[in-house]
């Protein structure tokens, strides 16, 4: 027998591939069973060979899971390019491609379904009957024209929904095996009526359309409101028409919701839905069917990216410049840039579309590595939101409002309008303080001021979410003269509750949204205009559609004017500029005013007078000067430990070790939040003009930065492409 040496991808964090025997040979991308220390690990085979020098130490391949391949070469050739350009151990960047269930070992094969269909009775039962349960008729409707899975109807229909309708025995629950129906979109596929295009909507379907099968990057860049996801419709359609499927990335799960209703109702087929909220089960049984080809549309948020496709038409990445798209802790990939490396190994087009796009994407457009594609006019003729600075110094404050800020509130009220207040921080307020002492009341573990929850009279910190009690006195000096220092959703809520008794208004933040389709029935309600006053964080600047807002106020954009983060005012315009484009959308014309303390600031003025497209082009030159990303590459190594001193020592033996001529090392130093959960964190950032020689060096110096003496007593890990620093 012919012994077979199997490379395998083990779940470790270890930038290693191990090496196993076996008694055949195996295709990559199959699961095995491995040992591994005094455990059994699910690994993926991603090579082989006949020989090895030293066989002494290795062992056998305990079990195959898998008679085919569950990742193909595509799938694996993007996984071998994640954990070389984001120097991460194999096993884990291969874990992160594969549902939760198939990490576990079990089985990647078709298994039974839940289906519901009409009964005997319901299929003769008149839904006029269910005038008075609108829902209950609808989903009756839906089942008589054809049975449906129970996934797909759950999706859009309450349990209580259909457990009403099972009860009264007219429809009924049934399993079968799940069979493979490839490009079964393309029977079943309605085009309804859509909107002509504009002359400028029109160049960009065209373009698109003239590349499909080949690899075209595009940067689609439409003002707030300009139709580009009309643009994504007109180009999805030629492509699901010649039988190719679509895969489209969005930030939040919030804005899955009307998306997918859009897409359902223009092509009159199932578009599948990908984000945390959905179950392990539900997340394979997709996996599967996209690997199947059965549905033609799927939609969902960054680890959607990596979804098998068998028939690969377009990738779509919505609101590109969005940094949900970053993942932030272990495999810290990019979903933008490897959407970029798909298109590239699947030879189809990629649209990236923002109005506010990032500096790094709008410098591939101009460069011509992107076709860069521009909206400049509003849909339906709307008209631009006007923006505004106010000037707040000196001014009376009522709840973080200005006087002037109420008046111009007051005045799109009367007349019928809605107006959306933002302040970026939920809770009441973000400290609580000793009047007679001016203690802060503080978390230990992050050192940072706890915010203050009124509602559920508690203290809990933003940042390792620990909480406490609302204290009655003054942990310092005893005194019971509490007060609170700054506004948050909270508080705002509550004081315009007073100061607009007659308008109904509603709190949007992570607190009040908790829960599944809440958020949904929340925006549904804004657009039925059964709200006035809509009070916000940052969920609201991402993409919605309200048609009735006139007025957006932002309490505070001062913050991020002096921030140490070289991209704090990237993203702040990015911010402005997405929530003037929540105003004016329809035929009323909106306005936006930003409360600043700071109304000469350059920035401010550039972004007010100029507009987002001018702003970023003249911070492009900025960072040219600064030789800053995109004009250079940059890596941090972060460590953490309880201990700040070994954190701090662990960082400057690395910079030690990474010291050369060819790069600039900045650090070692503390992060801009410096405790978080008990631990001090630092940060060493390396930079050079050439990306591709600060991999070469980062690679060959990994192994010595495991070896230090103090890398197995800190946490440590390497961030290719930063975008945070905190």
């Amino acid at each position: 027998m012919t012994t077979v040496y199997i490379d395998v991808a083990v779940p470790v964090p270890l930038r290693q591939i191990f090496t196993y025997t076996f008694d055949t040979s195996l295709p990559a991308g199959v699961r095995v069973s491995v040992p591994f220390g005094k455990r059994h690990l699910v690994g993926v085979v991603v090579g082989q060979h006949s020989t090895v020098t030293d066989t002494a130490r290795l062992k056998a391949i305990s079990k195959v899971l898998d008679s085919e391949p569950v990742l193909n070469e595509v799938s694996l050739s993007l996984c071998r390019w994640l954990w070389q350009y984001y120097h991460h151990a194999p096993g884990e960047v291969l874990h992160t491609a594969l549902p939760v269930k198939l990490r576990k070992g079990e089985s990647a094969q078709r298994s039974t379904q839940a289906w519901y269909q009409v009964s005997a009775k319901g299929a003769q039962f008149s839904t006029d009957e269910l005038a008075r349960a609108p829902r209950q008729k609808l989903c009756l409707e839906q089942l008589q024209n054809a049975p449906e899975t129970a996934s797909h109807l759950k999706s859009r229909f309450s349990a209580a929904i259909l457990k009403a309708l099972e009860e009264r025995g007219l429809i009924e629950p049934f399993t079968q095996i799940q069979s493979s129906n490839p490009q079964a979109w393309l029977n079943s596929m309605q085009i309804s009526e859509k909107p002509r295009p504009d002359a400028e909507q029109a160049v960009a379907i065209a373009a698109i359309n003239q590349r499909a099968g080949q690899f075209a990057p595009f940067l689609l860049e439409g003002v707030t409101g300009s139709g580009k996801t009309e643009v994504y419709l007109q180009a999805i359609e030629t492509t699901l028409s010649a039988g190719r499927q679509v895969l489209i990335l969005v930030p939040e799960i919030g804005l899955t919701p009307q998306t997918v209703s859009r897409f359902e109702q223009r092509f009159g087929i199932e578009v599948a839905v990908l984000h945390s909220q959905i179950t392990d089960t539900t997340r394979v049984a997709i996996w599967q069917q996209a690997r199947e080809g059965e549905l033609g549309i799927i939609i969902g948020t960054r680890s959607a990216i990596f979804t098998p496709l068998k028939y690969p038409g377009m990738l779509i990445v919505d609101e590109e410049h969005d940094e949900s798209f970053k993942q932030q802790d272990g495999l810290r990939y990019h979903a933008r840039d490897l959407a970029v490396m798909r298109a590239r190994k699947e030879n189809i087009p990629l649209v990236l579309g923002s109005a506010t796009p990032s500096l790094e994407t709008l410098n591939n457009a101009l460069g011509k590595r992107y076709q860069h594609l521009q909206l400049t006019q509003r849909a339906a003729g709307a008209a631009a939101t006007m923006q505004h600075l106010l000037d707040v110094r000196d001014q009376p404050m009522r709840f973080g409002l200005a006087e002037g800020t109420l008046a111009l509130m007051r005045q799109h009220l009367s007349k019928g309008n809605q107006v959306l207040v933002f302040v970026n921080r939920r809770g009441y307020a973000p400290a609580l303080l000793c009047h007679h002492c001016g203690y802060t009341e503080t978390c230990q573990r992050c050192e940072r001021p706890y915010t203050v929850h009124r509602l559920h009279q508690r203290l809990q910190c933003h940042h390792c979410a620990s909480t406490r009690p609302m204290p009655h006195t003054c942990q310092s000096c005893g005194a019971k003269d509490l007060v609170t220092a700054g506004v948050g959703t909270e508080q705002l809520e509550q004081g315009l509750s007073q100061l607009f008794p007659d308008a109904a208004q509603v709190r949007i933040d992570s607190d009040s949204v908790r829960g599944k389709d809440k958020l949904q029935t929340i925006l549904n309600k804004i657009n039925h205009q059964q709200y006035q006053l809509l009070i916000g964080t940052q969920i609201l600047s991402k993409g919605h559609h309200f048609p009735h807002v006139t007025l957006v106020v932002v309490l505070d954009c001062d913050g991020a004017l002096f921030s140490a983060d070289f991209r704090a005012p990237e993203k702040l315009a990015q911010l402005v500029t997405q929530l003037a484009g929540r105003a004016g959308r329809a035929s009323k014309p909106g306005e936006m005013w930003l409360q600043t303390h700071n109304p000469g600031h350059p920035l401010l003025q550039d972004l007010v007078n100029n507009g987002y497209a001018h702003f970023a082009r003249h911070a492009l030159l900025e960072r040219k000067m600064a030789q800053l990303p995109p004009y250079s590459a940059q890596v941090v190594i972060r460590a953490e430990a309880i201990d700040a001193a070994l954190a701090w020592r662990f960082l400057s033996q690395a910079q030690s070790a990474l010291a050369t001529d060819t790069l600039e090392l900045i650090g070692p130093m503390p992060g801009l939040i410096e405790k978080r959960q008990g631990r001090f964190r630092f940060m060493l950032v390396l930079q050079s003009a050439r990306r591709q020689q600060l991999h070469e060096h980062l690679r060959l110096a990994l192994p010595h930065l495991s070896a230090l003496p103090d890398a197995s007593k800190v946490r440590w890990s390497c961030d290719v492409d930063p975008t945070d620093f905190s």
